[in-house]
């Protein structure tokens, strides 16, 4: 077989050729992409096997698709007949933690809880903070760029990558970036490979910057608005008003309602939307009373503002639980688009109007401060696929982030599910140049073929 040289020059229990075994690494959690069937999976434990098996790759010709948690949920992981899956989740290892220098170096597998659990050891933290952070893994939310909750104040993760050691294709082990804050020799290829979604190399090791920990607990505001787009008007306020919020989150009636018909959140008949907002720092009680009173200014129904740790924490656990609640009105495409601040409330607009055009259910939720929201599709559990009318909808939902300036996928990457509409965005010469990288890092194009570009 093929995969005999493969086995041979790795350690036992590295390389799983069983279909029943290998069905657990073929596809992520919500992509609806039917996958096809390895040859083989590989679960590293360590850079050398990462090296080994893409070396046998190239040399065989074989497409591979790298993987972490398997968290994602646009098809980014999706396997294809007779490819390697490379998996890196078992490389675990925090192999620095420094306080002085306020950084870590982590293996790919590493789970974003955990690593700021033991940042906060030190008294700092790991500030991206996707929805699966308990779950997900860094070299995947290294991969699609991942956002969170905080990123509105401490940005997406590219922001928190300082550097990468890194697999090519052929099996050469590259280092890009430095331990430093700043650093400007050669080109920035840490950026190129943060959200590069595994197309351009398998990262192996992480160094990446940590952030003091507020020594206070946050303070809250919570508001209650009429409509979504008061609520989004409302979070430009806040924005234009430069007090930095550390968080700044919107949820539309219908995911409430979907949260008050699951956890009885004692959600009022009038209320159409909810921001909830914190502050963090020394100046976090003087900055979450200005945005109160943005949100007072906006016409809110309610604003109540919070010190109080586990309050706070019930929240922010209610935000969390948004896509669960969803999930219990049936399954789901969970969309996700980004478009300029200033342009939040067209945008919750459009996405309300192309919800009624086509009949489709579309409850939304919004790391609002980021302009980001995420829009989710609702449609009958008991379908075979995804039908016409929610991609329909998907795609006027695109086409108006488009239009208003915005971006197809804020933090969830393209995948496979988004590659249809990558050149209405990028343009012809600019996926060009993109696609020049791609074949210049790798020439044979075995690197996750099909997805991102």
């Amino acid at each position: 077989m093929i995969t005999d040289d493969l086995v041979n020059e790795l350690q036992a229990g590295r390389v799983v050729t069983d279909p029943d075994q290998m069905s657990a690494y073929c596809n992520d959690e919500h992509s609806y992409v039917t996958p096809g069937q390895p040859c083989a999976v590989v679960v590293a434990r360590e850079r050398d096997d990462v090296v080994a098996a893409l070396r046998w790759a190239t040399r065989n010709r074989v497409p591979v698709i790298p993987r972490g948690a398997g968290t994602g949920i646009v098809g980014g992981t999706a396997a294809i007949d007779g490819c390697l899956v490379l998996s890196v989740a078992k490389m675990t290892a925090i192999r620095e933690l420094s306080a002085q220098d306020e950084i870590a170096v982590v293996e790919p597998g590493v789970i974003n809880a955990e690593l700021d659990k033991q940042a906060r050891k030190h008294g700092l933290m790991y500030a991206p903070d996707p929805s699966s952070y308990e779950t997900c893994t860094i070299g995947g939310n290294i991969a699609t760029n991942a956002g969170g909750l905080r990123c509105v104040k401490y940005g997406v993760t590219r922001e928190s990558v300082l550097g990468l050691e890194a697999v090519l294709a052929d099996g050469t082990v590259i280092r890009t970036g430095r331990r430093t804050i700043k650093g400007v020799v050669g080109y920035d290829l840490t950026s190129l490979l943060v959200g590069s979604e595994g197309t351009l190399a398998v990262v192996t090791e992480a160094t990446l910057r940590l952030r003091p920990a507020p020594k206070q607990p946050p303070v809250t505001v919570a508001a209650e608005f009429a409509t979504v787009r008061q609520a989004a008007e409302a979070v430009f306020a806040i924005v234009r008003s430069a007090v930095g919020p550390s968080l700044l989150e919107l949820i539309d009636r219908t995911t409430l309602k979907a949260l008050d018909d699951w956890r009885n959140i004692g959600l009022d008949p009038a209320t159409g939307a909810m921001l909830l907002a914190q502050a963090d720092g020394s100046d976090a009680a003087a900055a979450a009373a200005v945005m109160a009173e943005c949100c007072e200014a906006g016409g809110a129904s309610v604003v109540a503002v919070s010190e109080d740790e586990a309050e706070a924490a019930e929240l922010l656990n209610v935000r969390r639980a948004a896509f669960n609640a969803i999930e219990r009105l049936g399954s789901c495409l969970i969309e996700d688009v980004c478009v300029p601040r200033s342009q939040l409330p067209e945008m919750f607009d459009a996405v309300a109007g192309i919800a009624e055009k086509h009949g489709v259910t579309v409850p939304t939720v919004a790391h609002a401060g980021d302009g980001n929201l995420h829009p989710v599709f609702v449609f009958d559990r008991t379908l075979p696929r995804i039908p016409d009318e929610i991609w329909a909808a998907a795609e006027e939902v695109f086409r108006a982030a488009l239009a208003l300036g915005g971006t197809l996928t804020g933090e969830h990457g393209v995948g496979t599910l988004k590659r249809h509409w990558l050149g209405e965005e990028l343009g012809e010469q600019t996926l060009a140049a993109n696609l020049a990288i791609k074949r210049a890092l790798d020439p044979l194009g075995i690197l996750n073929p099909g997805k991102a570009i």
